[in-house]
């Protein structure tokens, strides 16, 4: 299997429940804490109408027509200026290494720039070191103290940068 073989698109409706299916195992996984994280998140089951406002979008990967990750970005909630998140950002195993998660956040950083955003935040668990260093391939630099409210207290990694 090649990165050739997923498909990063828009999320439909119909992918609620995969979508969510994912970030919950992916937390599972990491065993990281299903509490003050995306795992009880409200929005988690429902995606697609989570990133139906102004200025949001969410991309799933899809390989043989099953959702295996994806990521989204937002305005940071609770933050005033141009600050935008980069939010559930979540990839099953088969869709690791292969190059995805770098070309998903540049598309959703793209995106971002044209929705007028300055820079990007992101809040992320210390077991997911992976996911740490692939940020910091990305230009993202730690930060000593969140921005904005996500309410994810148990996402104790934040960084930014300036797109």
């Amino acid at each position: 299997m090649t990165s050739e073989d997923f498909i990063i698109r828009e999320i439909k409706p119909e992918d609620n429940k995969a979508i969510a299916k994912v970030i919950r195992n992916v937390i599972e996984e990491m065993g990281a804490p299903k509490i003050g994280t995306a795992y009880e998140d409200r929005a988690t089951d429902f995606m697609f109408e989570q990133y139906q406002k102004q200025k949001s979008i969410y991309y799933v990967v899809t390989y043989h027509d099953n959702v295996v990750g994806g990521a989204g970005v937002a305005q940071l909630d609770s933050f005033n200026g141009a600050t935008c998140e980069l939010q559930k950002m979540y990839f099953l195993p088969l869709a690791r290494g292969k190059g995805l998660g770098s070309t998903l956040i540049d598309q959703c950083l793209d995106k971002a720039k044209e929705f007028g955003f300055n820079n990007c935040y992101l809040e992320t668990l210390p077991y997911m070191k992976a996911a740490v260093k692939l940020y910091k391939r990305n230009n993202f630099k730690h930060l000593e103290k969140p921005l904005g409210n996500t309410s994810h207290y148990n996402c104790t990694v934040w960084m930014l940068r300036d797109i």
